[in-house]
This record gives C-alpha cells, sequence and structure tokens, in this order.
C-alpha cells in the first residue's frame, strides 16, 4: 500500500489545525473543525513522519479536503504585522538594510523596485490568508549558458588542521543590542575583494554548507534527548566532530536509531563524499536559475525549473504541497496556499543561501531575491525565514561585519513585529547571557525547547531560527563551534547545520581556514540528483556561483 508522504489530505487536517491557531484564527472555529475531524475518526498529525500508517475511509479523505478549504478562509488575526507582500514587508522595516560594501565585481543590479517586484499594493498584502503576489520579470537577454557540462574541479585542498573561523569581535555586547532591538553599529565597508579572492570566500561558503548539513543527517528526526544520549555514549559531548557508532551501546542504539538513509552516508567511519541531501540540491537548483535568467527571474521560472530539474521524490512539505498543485495546474502563488500547512516550515529558508552568497554585502537583494523564491512555497514567516537566512548570508559573503553585524542585517528584513523576529530574538538574548562554555548551550536549548517544542513541529521555521541565531551569537563566529552548537540543539539538524555552516565558512574567508577534519571527508564532491551536476567540486561550485554574481 502506498501513503505518499506530506500530501494527503487526512494527514494535512491535523497539520493545519495546529498552523491555524498559530496564524491567530478564530479559536471557536478552530475547535468546531477539530471536533468535526474527530467525530468520524480523524487522526492528528503524525508526530515525526509525513504520513500515517494505513489508509482512511473514502468519505474521510473527502471530509478532510472539505476541512482543509474551511480552514483557509478563516482570517488570521496577525495579517496585519506578518504580510507576505514584499511592500508591505518593506513597509515594516525601517531599517532595511542597502549594499555596504563592494565586495566583489557586480554588474548593475536588474532587481525590479518593490513596486514592480509585488504586482500589488501594500494595503492589499496577503498574509497567512492571502497570496503573495509575484513578479514574472524579464528574461535575460544575453542567454546564460547553462552549467549541466561545466567540467567538475578536481580535488582541492582540504584545509588546515587546526584553524577555525576567527571568532567575532564584538562579542555578546553587540548581540545583546540586537536582543533589545537596538541597531548598534553599522558595519564597516572594507576594500573591494578581487574575483579570486571572493571566489575563495564563496568555496568556503559551499564546504561549510555541506560539512554542516552532513554533520546533521545521522541524527535528523532524533529527539534532544536521543541526540545527546547517543554523544555522550560515544564520547562526544559537548559535540565537537562527527558522529559514530563505533562504541555505541546496543541499547542506545536501539532506543535512538539513526536516519535510516543516512546511517551509511553521514558518520564518522561511512562519509564518503558529500551525499544528496535537499538542503544541498535546492543551493544546486536556485545557482541553475540565476544562470538561466539571471536576477530579473519572476517565482513562475523558479517553478519551471523545479519541474524541470528536480524530482518530485527530492521534496518534501511545503515543496511537495507547491509541486503537487504545480501539477494539478495551481500557479503560483496560490501554490503556496492551497491545502499547505506547511507554509511556515523551513522549506524555503533552506533555499535562500545562494541570493546571499550572489549578493555579498547586499542583505535588502539577497532578501528580496530570496522572498521571490519563497512565495512559491511559502508564506508569511515561511518566506520571512528565508529573507533572513538570505541577508545573514550576503552579510556575511560581504566581510566588514562579524556574526552579530550579519544577524543584525538578517533582522532588518524581517517584520519587527512577526514570530519570526521574535524568535531570533529570544535566540539572540538567550545565548548572549549565557556563559561561552560549549557545555553552557545545553541551558540555551533547554529554554528554547520549553518555549517552541510544545506547539511547533521540528521542521516548522520558527523553533528552527531560534536555534540558528542562538548557535551563531553562542560560537560568536568560530565555524566548529557554530556547526556543532545548532546540530546539537536538535530539532531540524542538517538544515540547521548547513546554513550555520555556510555563513560561518564565510566568516572564516577561506577553505583553508575550515578545519580539515571536517573538509577532508567531502572529498570535494557533491551527490545529486540534479542534472548535469553530480559529482561536482565545491570549488567548481564557487567558479559558477562567482559568475552568476558578476
Amino acid at each position: 500500500m502506498l501513503r505518499l508522504t506530506w500530501v494527503q489530505p487526512e494527514d494535512l487536517v491535523g497539520h493545519e489545525l495546529r498552523q491555524a491557531a498559530q496564524d491567530g484564527r478564530e479559536p471557536a472555529a478552530l475547535a468546531a473543525v477539530e471536533r468535526r475531524w474527530s467525530a468520524v475518526g480523524g487522526r492528528p498529525a503524525p508526530a515525526r513522519a509525513g504520513a500515517s500508517p494505513a489508509a482512511p475511509d473514502p468519505a474521510l479523505r473527502a471530509l478532510a479536503r472539505d476541512l482543509l478549504d474551511e480552514l483557509a478562509a478563516l482570517p488570521s488575526a496577525l495579517a496585519a504585522d506578518e504580510p507576505t507582500d514584499l511592500r508591505a514587508i518593506r513597509a515594516t522595516c525601517p531599517d532595511w538594510p542597502t549594499r555596504t560594501t563592494p565586495a566583489g565585481p557586480r554588474r548593475r543590479s536588474t532587481v525590479p523596485p518593490a513596486d514592480a517586484a509585488d504586482g500589488g499594493t501594500a494595503g492589499g498584502a496577503a498574509s497567512q490568508n492571502g497570496p503573495a503576489a509575484e513578479y514574472d520579470g524579464h528574461r535575460p537577454t544575453d542567454g546564460a549558458a547553462r552549467p549541466d557540462a561545466v567540467r567538475h574541479g578536481s580535488p582541492g585542498h582540504a584545509g588546515s588542521a587546526d584553524g577555525a573561523g576567527p571568532a567575532g569581535a564584538a562579542g555578546a555586547g553587540e548581540a545583546r543590542l540586537v536582543a533589545r532591538g537596538g541597531r548598534g553599529p553599522g558595519p564597516a565597508a572594507p576594500a573591494p575583494r578581487s574575483p579570486e579572492a571572493q571566489r575563495s570566500v564563496l568555496h568556503a561558503g559551499w564546504l561549510g554548507r555541506a560539512a554542516g548539513c552532513v554533520l546533521g543527517k545521522p541524527v535528523e528526526k532524533l529527539t534532544l534527548d536521543g541526540i545527546r544520549a547517543i554523544a555522550r555514549a560515544t564520547g562526544n559531548w559537548p559535540l565537537r566532530t562527527w558522529f559514530t557508532e563505533v562504541g555505541l551501546p546496543a541499547d542506545i542504539a536501539a532506543a535512538h536509531p539513526w536516519n535510516r538513509r543516512s546511517r551509511t552516508t553521514s558518520l564518522a567511519e561511512t562519509i564518503d563524499g558529500a551525499p544528496e541531501d535537499d538542503d544541498l540540491n535546492y543551493p544546486l537548483l536556485n545557482l541553475l536559475l540565476l544562470r538561466r535568467h539571471g536576477r530579473a527571474f519572476g517565482t513562475a521560472d523558479v517553478a519551471q525549473l523545479w519541474l524541470d530539474e528536480l524530482p518530485a521524490g527530492r521534496t518534501f512539505t511545503a515543496e511537495r504541497v507547491a509541486y503537487r498543485n504545480l501539477l494539478a495546474g495551481i500557479e503560483p502563488p496560490d501554490t503556496a496556499t492551497h491545502h499547505n500547512p506547511f507554509r511556515e516550515w523551513i522549506g524555503a529558508q533552506i533555499r535562500a543561501d545562494v541570493f546571499g552568497w550572489t549578493n555579498p554585502g547586499d542583505p535588502g537583494t539577497a532578501a528580496e531575491l530570496a522572498h521571490r523564491d519563497a512565495v512559491l512555497s511559502h508564506t508569511a514567516n515561511g518566506v520571512y525565514g528565508a529573507m533572513f537566512a538570505a541577508a545573514v548570508v550576503a552579510a556575511a559573503a560581504g566581510g566588514g561585519t562579524d556574526v552579530h553585524g550579519c544577524l543584525r542585517a538578517g533582522l532588518a528584513v524581517v517584520p519587527p513585529r512577526s514570530r519570526l523576529a521574535e524568535a531570533v530574538r529570544f535566540g539572540i538574548a538567550e545565548a548572549a547571557g549565557a556563559d561561552r562554555a560549549p557545555e553552557a548551550f545545553d541551558a540555551v536549548v533547554d529554554r528554547l525547547h520549553a518555549r517552541y517544542g510544545p506547539d511547533h513541529h521540528w521542521v516548522h521555521v520558527l523553533p528552527n531560527a531560534a536555534l540558528l541565531a542562538a548557535a551563531l551569537t553562542h560560537a560568536d563566529g568560530d565555524f566548529s563551534a557554530s556547526i556543532c552548537r545548532v546540530v546539537s540543539g536538535g530539532w531540524d539538524t542538517d538544515s540547521n547545520g548547513a546554513t550555520a555552516g555556510s555563513v560561518a565558512g564565510l566568516l572564516a574567508g577561506s577553505a583553508e581556514a575550515i578545519p580539515a577534519h571536517w573538509t577532508a571527508p567531502l572529498k570535494n564532491r557533491l551527490a545529486t540528483t540534479v542534472a548535469g551536476l553530480d559529482g561536482i567540486g565545491f570549488d567548481a561550485l564557487a567558479t559558477l556561483t562567482l559568475e552568476a554574481s558578476a
């Protein structure tokens, strides 16, 4: 019996009931829907899996579709503070960032102004109930070449044995400015980098993203208690290196099984190059997007690229719902709202790094491009997660600031009264007030889980954004500390590890500045089902990314 994950109506109702409550929809109406669903045998949402184990009665599936429509029609009390329309988002952000540094050669921006990018008015902004406006853009006239036939880079230098990324100079004091809402000093504008120097930075960003992703892969879906039990039993707590099952007691292995698909590719003893992962596939896809369409791409171009290059089986949560909607003839941006309870999960955030890598020192433009991509599948806080990540990465790629300045740049593109902004500020404040010893981060994580764990799925953007901000703050720019802190905090471990690794890698400045025990096992090789790119080296990806920045 086939049980397709993430799209079956009977599995979506429970998720939608929880998301609708988080959206601020009418409690009495939600309670009435929940009673109707329970009365006919409807189940709660699967806790960690993408599908319930048994097929429902056909009548139950029909009712599920009707209830999803009813829930979507309920107004959100948070709509004014959490718009999805880009112009409305920018209207809430008084400190929207401008380009701060000439980090490297760039062509003149073709990003449309906010009014053109949205195709609507700020007053018509849609939040959870309404569609995000789309900009179709102009196709570039120079016809960017496809990189499918690009020669893959040869294995390169993996990094020094003991050098980590430099710690941020500002430290906890500046982080507390962010936690209290203060702006702090703006980033300095360093001298422009040469193309080769910027390529080196991008190489570190790609390697860092891959290393952080692979570190988190074997413990994805595990509980926080499970992650801690495994690491402690193998002498790896506080987390400082790859997970291993060497020396893992049988009872702990049985109680907390590894992610079954990652056990053979992502433990210390099994890593042989970077394995395929959606956290690495989406940066590849968005690199293709920029090479084919340039900066004037539209959301429809993103949709077409997915249909052309992304196997449906490699999509999950909101992306799979959006993919299904495309196949059903639903056009963007309605793809993000139709029967999509995952619209505020982490999926858009994991797609955003390329927009930061290709806009170094320009977090505002990076956030606008990330928005255009995100609204295919997400709304409101799900979109903000992508914009936040893109802006943080852009600030890190540009140089001239530390990790705390990068987080400030990220917050500057997020509506300040939104739940995403609140989550980021909370994570920063908790980490900034903690002792910097590695073991002290456990208490920070416990407070994050107490606040967000009971009411949010482990893939929702809010707990993961809070954890990402806390880990980056506590690690203070150090590469190893950044990826180990964030993965040790649980939830979406590979996605968070990837984003933290990208930021910390960029701040490190070169592949050689990342400790070799993180980079050597990756063997300068990335596995992927994205056509023409399987086995590509991270050095070659840095070159392609630099070309997309020019």
